[in-house]
């Protein structure tokens, strides 16, 4: 751990707490503590399932539960089954919960301007462009990467998108049927992996492997969202599979990738994969890559 920056991030916190006024139970002058207003704004105008209001707010259901209780008794919320599935509830703002969470923002506006209003145009300059990239950083420290079924909702969600992305940039289009499978079956273990990279709940990348003992490794599905792209997300993905290969006992990583990829291609030199000779016949492939695994 390094200590130094530690105690800097911590610094940063208090300060930002303070600023904000997050150590009152009157948020923004209303009468309600932070968590509440920031669960009702998280709420939106269009309703959210509780378990991913939740997932978003990385709340346990205990205090989930308190939050809710409290913003219907103020007839703020309503909470119901969910039209998609009546077994999910789904929160919803009722129209004074719409008019109060306008009174926030309007106010929030006003806090985030006393931010800017007692510096001159370069400070303030200075401060944005802070802020814009320190909640890029806390974003993306924020993303879990962990294994999942690959049958998941989230999971067939994140391969569909790998395989319209491909189908927008290849020149020829992308048909998964042409192309070398990497079923739901072979992705499970003891014959591979899919690990799927969350933010707030919500998938946001993808990554799977299939082993083959102590040969390499197929590198699979490897795809980003577009918002997360920059971040530093793709990289943090590729080690975490290539630690998973390893633990799987493969010595090394081979994937095969096409040329209209060149970010991809980009981080697979950048990470250590060297270009090697055509070991499968993918039809979609312009380019080979292989990584031998460290052992530690």
């Amino acid at each position: 751990m390094d200590a130094a920056a530690v105690r800097q991030v911590r610094a940063f916190n208090r300060t930002v707490a303070q600023r904000i006024g997050a150590l009152t139970d009157s948020f923004l002058g209303r009468a309600r503590p932070m968590g509440e207003s920031r669960t009702l704004w998280e709420i939106g105008p269009d309703g959210v399932e509780v378990r991913r209001l939740r997932a978003r707010l990385g709340l346990d259901s205990g205090y989930a539960s308190r939050v809710l209780r409290s913003l219907q008794r103020h007839g703020l919320i309503t909470v119901k089954a969910s039209p998609s599935d009546g077994r999910v509830r789904f929160v919803q703002l009722t129209r004074a919960g719409r008019a109060e969470r306008a009174e926030l923002d309007r106010r929030a506006d006003e806090v985030a301007w006393g931010f800017l209003e007692p510096l001159d145009l370069r400070q303030r300059a200075s401060l944005v462009d802070a802020v814009t990239r320190a909640e890029s950083l806390l974003r993306a420290s924020m993303v879990t990467i962990a294994v999942e079924d690959p049958t998941t909702r989230d999971a067939q969600w994140c391969i569909g998108q790998y395989f319209a992305e491909l189908d927008r940039r290849f020149e020829s289009g992308f048909d998964p049927s042409r192309s070398i499978p990497a079923d739901a079956q072979e992705l499970v273990s003891p014959a591979g992996a899919l690990l799927i990279a969350r933010m707030l709940g919500d998938p946001v990348g993808c990554g799977a492997l299939k082993f083959h003992g102590r040969s390499p490794a197929e590198l699979k599905r490897m795809w980003i969202a577009p918002g997360m792209r920059g971040s530093g997300l793709g990289r943090r993905l590729l080690r975490k599979l290539e630690r998973h290969a390893r633990a799987a006992g493969a010595r090394s990583v081979r994937l095969e990738t096409n040329r209209a990829l060149k970010e991809a291609i980009s981080l697979y030199r950048s990470s250590g994969y060297r270009e090697v000779a055509a070991f499968n016949d993918e039809p979609y492939a312009d380019h080979w890559f292989e990584k031998r695994l460290s052992r530690s």
